[in-house]
């Protein structure tokens, strides 16, 4: 049986672009962004591989960035499930604001803490430990089952919602997954095994 699960962290967005704090603010794509999205799409479709169902966050640009790879796989209508679990990491008050302008008002080292650590929130928003705490039960009980019956599972979502779940899968500890930079537009393929470990782990990077 073939437990098939990809990761793929949506398109450049308007606000990627504009070096902005995103979070839960929900912006689209960039012309740029449409493009990863299909070039994921063809990534997918050039390795033959089949879903069965998919998952994408609350936020369009994940939603966007789903719907334009199935139809570069030729797989649209399959059954699709939004939910805020996936959403991105909420960067409650530094939302909406420049990164170099937050640098300047709060300083580097302050900036780099809210983004890079593990378990500091940005006031009045997640840390990364806080978005793992939703995404990993959402996983456990509502996409992996599908997965361990082989359905084929492809999930479109965020950077930091990503990460939460690739340190589970992968054993990460919260300095490695820190460090962990995720490339708009890149699928991640795993394979499990029957007791939900991990068989295979391949960026499709070509």
């Amino acid at each position: 049986m073939d437990r098939l699960l990809v990761l793929v962290r949506h398109g450049q967005s308007e606000w990627n672009l504009k070096n902005l704090f995103t979070g839960w603010r929900d912006v689209g794509l960039t012309d740029q962004g449409v493009i990863e999205a299909k070039a994921a799409g063809q990534k997918l479709k050039g390795e033959n591989l089949t879903f069965g169902t998919c998952f994408t966050s609350a936020l369009v640009r994940a939603q966007r960035t789903l719907d334009l790879m199935l139809e570069e796989l030729g797989q649209t209508g399959l059954p699709i499930t939004r939910d805020e679990a996936l959403n991105e990491r909420d960067y409650g008050d530094l939302a909406g604001l420049n990164k170099d302008d937050a640098r300047a008002k709060w300083g580097e080292e302050q900036v780099h803490i809210w983004r890079r650590s593990y378990a500091t929130q940005p006031p009045g928003g997640e840390s990364l430990r806080d978005t793992g705490a939703r995404v990993w039960p959402y996983y456990i009980h509502r996409i992996q089952p599908h997965v361990m019956r082989g359905e084929g599972v492809l999930i479109a979502a965020h950077g930091n919602s990503l990460r939460a779940l690739i340190m589970a899968l992968d054993g990460l500890t919260p300095d490695e997954v820190v460090k962990l930079e995720l490339p708009t537009g890149l699928p991640i393929l795993y394979r499990l095994n029957e007791d939900t470990s991990v068989a295979e782990r391949r960026e499709l990077t070509v």
